[in-house]
């Protein structure tokens, strides 16, 4: 129990650190092929932030535990949209001016949607989990063809301004993008380890664990980024990583692990407490976010809200599972 605690500990700290260097290297590597930074913020930056989730998950499913992967991915995205952008807009008031930003959050809750009509069997198999990385090429597509004519939206000017501050060499981005992709496989296959350890000396689900302890865990990514982005006044940013991540760990996420191996005998709660906890704050976030009359605020009141409804679901979480452990 003890090794076990450790090395999610470790494995947290490791993939904190390489996720943040293997998105640098993979930006100053595209910055130096003359990639513009508007499609590198997009695709790299605000994508990347979900390679701790996708290769965590990849992992569990490799070790034939799906129930956590898919835990992951739902957990990241409450986490996101909760705590993280409950938290960030306690600390600065984000601002939505983006208008790829506005675009991507009806596609967000297509996404969200389409994930809780496969979740409606219980089960995603291989081909539903093959329509959902189809759908996420899909979205690579519309986000490159965004990038390309979105020349002048506010977002390109932040991640100009934010990509500056990372600059280094063609060498060092090849570099770091090596050591963090190498890291990120060996620090998510010492957290699954860990948490999976846990969970069975505990008698918690691997779903519980991937809610909680793993989401969190893979979440810090955008955690920091968000704040610090709100803190500089790159609002756009801030909202883009979370709305980015979140699509990311619907698609890819839960399609990697699906294909890898395929998810059956989902819990019914998986449906009826977690996907509806994570669409009603999406549905939240489109609300407060999407601005039908002028630019989408998220001011501290609204921050406010979206920390409540995370806090108040994580609490029906731990008195659901102590039920349980009772029984």
């Amino acid at each position: 129990m003890i090794l076990a605690s450790l090395a999610i500990l470790l494995g947290f700290i490791l993939l904190v650190w390489s996720a943040d260097r293997f998105i640098d290297g993979a930006a100053a590597v595209a910055g130096h092929a003359g990639v513009s930074p508007l499609l590198i913020g997009v695709l790299i930056v605000g994508f990347g932030t979900s390679a701790p989730e996708m290769v965590v998950s990849a992992m569990a499913a490799l070790d034939g535990n799906p129930d956590l992967a898919l835990g992951n991915a739902l957990g990241s995205n409450i986490i996101n949209t909760g705590l993280i952008l409950g938290l960030t807009a306690l600390i600065a008031p984000i601002a939505v001016h983006s208008n790829i930003v506005r675009k991507e959050l009806p596609i967000l809750l297509v996404a969200c949607l389409a994930l809780g009509y496969l979740l409606l069997d219980s089960a995603i198999g291989r081909g539903e989990s093959i329509l959902l990385l189809i759908g996420l090429a899909v979205l690579i597509s519309w986000s490159v063809y965004s990038a390309i004519k979105g020349r002048g939206d506010t977002l390109e000017a932040e991640f100009d301004e934010e990509l500056a501050a990372r600059s280094m060499s063609m060498k060092q981005g090849w570099i770091w993008l090596a050591v963090g992709l190498v890291l990120l496989v060996v620090s998510s296959r010492i957290l699954v380890w860990g948490a999976v350890t846990i969970a069975q000396s505990l008698g918690i689900s691997d779903l519980v664990i991937g809610l909680t302890i793993v989401a969190l865990g893979t979440s810090l990514p955008e955690l920091a980024a968000s704040i610090a982005a709100a803190r500089k006044g790159e609002h756009d940013i801030a909202l883009g990583n979370i709305v980015g991540s979140n699509l990311f760990n619907l698609l890819a996420v839960v399609g990697i692990a699906g294909v890898i191996y395929p998810i059956n005998n989902i819990l019914p709660e998986v449906l009826t407490r977690d996907w509806i906890a994570m669409t009603g704050m999406i549905v939240a976030l489109f609300i407060m976010a999407f601005g039908f009359r002028g630019p989408g605020r998220i001011n501290r009141f609204e921050g406010g809200l979206l920390l409540t409804a995370f806090v108040a679901y994580n609490y029906f979480l731990v008195m659901s599972v102590i039920e349980q452990t009772a029984a």
